[in-house]
This record gives C-alpha cells, structure tokens and sequence, in this order.
C-alpha cells in the first residue's frame, strides 16, 4: 500500500506490548504488515477485483467491513463494471479510517468513479442494505466467536438474492499435527520476508485471544447456516484461506 511505512513494531524491548489492537502505530505500517504477514494476500485482493466485475449489480451497495487501510475497497472500485454501485467501507478503528481515505486517493480511487463512504462503526452495527458484494477480509477472526453466527445472518439478510459474500481468514485445523505444521510453515513466511523469531514471538503473543481462529469446515458450516445457498473455499496458501457464498 501507497505510503505506509516499514512495520518494525516488535523488533525492540519498546514496542507494542499486550494485546494488539488497531492503533495509530498499527495503522502507520499496516499495508506493510500485511503484506509480509499473509500468504497470499496479493492474489486475494487480486480476485475481489474480478469478482466485483461480475458480481456488483446496478444501484446495489458493496460493503467492505473491516476496511482497514482500504485495500478491498479500492480492489472492488476498480473491477465495478455497472452504473450507480456504490462501497461503503466500515472499520471500528479511527486510526484505521483516518489512514484509508488518503491510501484510496493515493491508489486511484477517484478515477473509478465509485462512490465510497466511509464510516467508523462497529461492524456488528452496520446495517446491511440491497448489498451485491460484502467483503469479509481477515476481519471475523476478529470478532467474538459468539457474536460470528449472528453477523453472517444478518449479512445474508441485507444482500440482493445471487449476492456474493468474500470471507478471508486465517484458519486452525482439528488436527493437531497439521496445525503445528501449518503454524511453522507460517513462521517460515515471516522469516522469509525479514521478521526475526523474536518479532514473530511477540507478535504471536499480542494476538493471542484477540484473533481467534476457525477451522475451515467451521467456517463453511456457519454460512449454510446463515443462509448462504452455496459456499466453498476458493483460494488458500498455508493456514489462510478466503471463502465465496452466494446469497
């Protein structure tokens, strides 16, 4: 992402301690954190765009909850193909909002000519409304187990019938071998990518019940469950997988 700057967070006896959270340290190097902490997360903003071209429907309203810095909503802007589509763009942080708008103007979003609101809201407040797309991007691990059930519903609610839902998240696995597995190939990721075992380490301890994982089949149950029609994983690389249901 455009102007964020190089995430060194826990590389010294000073950084974040705790629990992480959205703040505006975060928020000055997210785009940067991303980047060299999710496998595959390229490829899936990378397909949100292409999706978008074929799923948005005129006058519909595309959600992106969990905005962060904006990336999905700028992927979404610019595979739109229909009149009068519009993106609202939803994150509970005010770091996190304060920073999207200047990383959409920077990456183009004007030239779109997509309509985007953004509003700094608890996701689970949001109302969904005539939506054709609601992009879910490493967010819901976010949220309380308890409170994943209930916001997927209402998701569905809101969304015109053939409406697509992305869901991206990291994901655990039952068994206990391959999770381990998973975990170390995820480390592997992070060290290749200029993170020492210390930053991983810290970090690790920072997410810890604050991103709470799911197993894939969970995730897939708990849309059919909401209502979701049709839903599969359709794009993994190590333990992060993105998901498509159709409304």
């Amino acid at each position: 992402m455009q102007g964020s700057k190089r995430d060194s967070i826990y590389r010294d006896s000073g950084g974040n301690r705790g629990s992480f959270e959205f703040n505006e340290r975060v928020a000055e190097v997210f785009g940067d954190m991303i980047r060299r902490s999710v496998p595959g997360y390229g490829r899936t903003l990378a397909e949100i765009e292409r999706l978008a071209a074929r799923a948005v429907t005129p006058g519909s309203t595309c959600y992106d909850l969990g905005c962060s810095l904006g990336a999905a909503t700028l992927a979404m802007a610019r595979g739109i193909r229909c009149d009068e589509a519009r993106i609202v763009a939803v994150d509970s942080s005010p770091a996190m909002i304060g920073r999207c708008r200047q990383s959409l103007d920077e990456g183009g979003i004007d030239g779109t000519g997509v309509a985007v609101e953004l509003r700094t809201q608890d996701l689970r407040e949001t109302p969904i409304r005539d939506a054709s797309l609601v992009v879910l991007n490493y967010t819901l691990q976010f949220v309380p187990r308890d409170d994943r059930p209930g916001l997927l519903a209402r998701i569905r609610d809101g969304m015109r019938d053939g409406g697509i839902l992305v869901l991206s998240e990291k994901i655990r696995f039952a068994d206990p071998v391959l999770d381990a597995l998973f975990v170390e190939l995820h480390h592997d990721f992070k060290r290749a990518n200029a993170y020492s075992d210390l930053e991983i380490s810290r970090k690790r301890a920072a997410l810890e019940k604050v991103l709470v994982p799911d197993t894939a089949d969970t995730h897939l149950e708990r849309l059919r469950r909401a209502g979701f029609g049709h839903a599969a994983c359709w794009m993994q690389e190590l333990n992060f997988a993105s998901f498509v249901a159709v409304a």
